[in-house]
């Protein structure tokens, strides 16, 4: 099933929901615009809370800046290597000394140096409270109220000096200029005079930091080289007393010696070698020699001996007596044979002998030398570390006197004249800023929570029905009074709105003017009452033949209007009960009958929806130029719905700022339901002061004028 309502809605918001898909920039402005007095409000009073803080509660503070500059290369006065070598000057270094000066050791080195302890800007023990501090109130809840224990806490010395230090250190800046080795200690404080003694105090404090620093570490390094030196003489003269032991009991002559040892053990060798080939040579010729004598061979003894004078021998004379005498001389020859063979392995045995003595000899002063040469490099090692220590020694003993610190006060601080905070300019730029984006802020969030109708055209775009008219609240304390007001003033913005009223329902279908005209509204207390008299009294004015109707016979409202004797209702003429002049009431002041409501057993309703209901309204129709009925609201009963039925034209009143979005579109949609038309919408009780104060009065400013009349 669908939802009627839900259509209807639809069609209404159509427009609407197409422009809140997008953000209206001019729309945004115009809001802003009309809401300019709240924002100049909001403004104005940051703007003095601003003031009333930077005059009145804000503490002046004073700035003081020393400069420092690093210097990374010194020139020194002595040629000498110093045992605290100077900084690169490396953005590393750099970064180092940033923290040197927000060390705690050095800010504790300022804070004894100035006794900033005893301060109370800097000691918050010292300091008095306000008895009306916020703190002084939060003691007295806890202590009277809560019966809670608010006896503070001893602080020792050290939690003092603590504190002293946080607080100081929050009330200096320390930055490294860029692209340069200067440094820029501020400090701040309440105290001009004090702002500026801690900033060159510190500055002070950290170059007299780096020289006590340097010349510590050299006292350091003498105590530690003077202990270090008498250590590596004893250590030189235990050395030299090993050495000069050593070469005292060592059978080694000289290194010249243990040469010729091994010259003399090489010849030896090869003297030994040469022996070798004798010997095996007679063992060769004595083997052979040895076999021919056992073979008893003269031919093998012949090839045996290899002897000319052996082979003559036999040549000469081969006789008996020449063989006797050549086997007498090969026994000769063999014994010979013998002889030397026996020598020369006395010669290698000699030899051999020899070989084996001097190798000894030459491995005890091998070993003895090896010794000797390493306690003379022990000790050479042990006399040049001593030279080099006291060296060093006597270098550092006279540099004591000559340390420099790397960094050098470049600027002094000067004493501030003016307060650097607060800074009026800009706390009241802001404070004026901050109250417009705030009054600006309030300004829209009101006009986004706004949920009623103000302009005729937010009410138009809301619902898609032309607004016929705009009726300005009447000034008048009762009811009774709003007749005599637009009766004395005609020419007043009330009349001269009813008047565009008629004359837009008039003109709106020239060819079927309408004749019998309704006026409702979505719920009770719009002022569809007050505009259906105002209305009748205007068309009465132009000379036409008008019947009010009060068409709310629940409510019966219209005796607060007019003092009228009580007369049968259009009920009673409708049932035939009484006729119609009887029940009409004519207003000879007014210029137009009055037709009052009553009270009724039938349920209005089913009366209104009577044929008998449009047989009335049509013999109105022939004796009156125009009939205006005012009916109840349409979200209260069903009677309007049902009226729109009969009527020529229906005016739909809202009331401004009033009436909600939803309870107009609902209305609205039940008379779509029954296919009643809506002849245009009125925006009524509209207020002139209301206006203005939600930045609308530009656009109704003529209402002052009429006003005036």
């Amino acid at each position: 099933m669908t939802d009627p309502n839900g259509e209807a809605r639809s069609r209404h918001q159509t427009k609407a929901d197409m422009t809140d898909d997008e953000i209206d920039l001019g729309k945004l402005l115009g809001v802003l615009w009309r809401g300019k007095l709240w924002i100049s409000l909001f403004g104005f009073l940051s703007l003095s809370v601003g003031g009333f803080y930077a005059f009145g509660l804000a503490t002046p503070i004073y700035t003081a800046v020393t400069t420092v500059v690093f210097e990374s290369s010194q020139e020194q006065i002595v040629d000498i290597p110093s045992i605290v070598t100077g900084m690169s000057g490396d953005q590393v270094e750099m970064n180092t000394e940033l923290e040197i000066f927000r060390s705690r050791r050095l800010i504790g080195k300022l804070v004894d140096d100035l006794g900033l302890t005893d301060d109370p800007e800097f000691n918050t023990a010292m300091r008095v409270r306000p008895a009306l501090s916020l703190g002084a109130v939060r003691d007295f809840v806890k202590g009277s109220i809560l019966g809670q224990d608010i006896t503070l806490p001893i602080k020792t010395d050290q939690e003092i000096r603590d504190a002293v230090i946080n607080a100081l250190l929050r009330n200096l800046t320390f930055s490294n200029l860029r692209q340069s080795y200067v440094f820029r200690i501020v400090a701040i404080s309440e105290d001009p005079d004090k702002a500026t003694q801690i900033s060159n105090r510190l500055s002070d404090l950290y170059v007299e930091d780096q020289v006590i620093l340097k010349f510590e570490k050299t006292v350091d390094a003498t105590k530690w080289l003077t202990d270090r030196v008498a250590e590596l003489q004893v250590e030189l003269e235990t050395s030299q007393i090993e050495l000069n032991a050593f070469s005292s009991d060592t059978n080694l002559v000289s290194p010249e010696g243990l040469i010729a040892l091994n010259r003399q053990l090489k010849n030896l060798r090869e003297r030994q070698t040469d022996l070798a080939e004798e010997g095996r040579a007679a063992d060769a010729r004595l083997a052979a020699l040895r076999a021919a004598h056992l073979s008893n061979e003269i031919a093998q003894m012949v090839a045996a001996s290899d002897s000319p004078a052996l082979n003559n021998l036999l040549a000469r004379d081969d006789s008996t007596n020449a063989e006797a005498a050549f086997r007498q001389q090969f026994d000769e020859m063999l014994v010979t044979a013998e002889r030397e063979n026996a020598r020369l392995e006395a010669q290698r045995a000699a030899v051999a002998l020899s070989i084996e003595d001097i190798t000894e000899s030459i491995d005890d002063q091998t070993e003895e030398l090896v010794e000797l040469e390493q306690l003379k490099r022990e000790a050479e090692a042990s006399r040049l570390i001593y030279e080099f220590f006291l060296g060093r020694l006597k270098e550092i003993s006279v540099q004591q006197g000559l340390q420099q610190a790397e960094s050098r006060v470049l600027s002094y601080a000067v004493r501030p004249n003016q307060a650097s905070a607060p800074r009026v300019p800009i706390i009241l730029s802001l404070s004026l800023v901050l109250g417009l984006m705030i009054g600006g802020a309030f300004v829209l969030l009101r006009e986004m929570s706004q949920n009623t109708f103000r302009i005729a055209d937010e009410l138009e775009a809301k619902t898609g029905y032309n607004v016929l008219g705009q009726i300005p609240t009447v000034p008048s304390r009762n009811r009774s009074m709003v007749l005599q007001y637009l009766r004395d003033k005609p020419n007043s913005a009330a009349a001269e709105a009813i008047r565009h009223l008629r004359t837009s329902l008039l003109l709106a279908n020239l060819d079927k003017p309408p004749k019998v005209i309704m006026s409702t509204s979505s719920i009770p207390g719009e002022g569809k009452t007050t505009q259906s008299i105002a209305l009748a009294l205007n068309l009465a004015g132009m000379g036409k033949k008008v019947l009010l109707i009060e068409g709310d016979v629940r409510r019966r409202v219209m005796n607060e209007y007019f003092n009228t004797p009580e007369k049968p209702g259009f009920l009673s003429v409708m049932l035939g009960e009484a006729t119609l002049e009887d029940a009409l009431t004519h207003l000879t002041d007014m210029k137009f009958d009055l037709l009052l409501g009553e009270k009724a057993q039938a349920n209005a309703a089913d009366v209104y929806s009577s044929d008998r209901f449009g047989a009335f309204l049509k013999d109105l129709r022939e004796q009156y130029d125009y009939v205006i009925i005012d009916t109840p609201p349409v979200l209260a009963v069903a009677d309007a719905r049902i009226i729109g039925g009969w009527v020529d034209a229906t005016i739909y009143t809202v009331r401004w700022d009033s009436t909600t979005h939803r309870q107009v579109l609902d209305g609205l949609a039940a008379f779509e339901q029954v296919n009643v038309k809506i002849s245009g919408l009125v925006l009524g009780q509209v207020s002139e002061r209301g206006m203005k104060r939600y930045g609308y009065g530009d656009s109704y400013g003529a209402y002052g004028a009429y006003y005036q009349s």
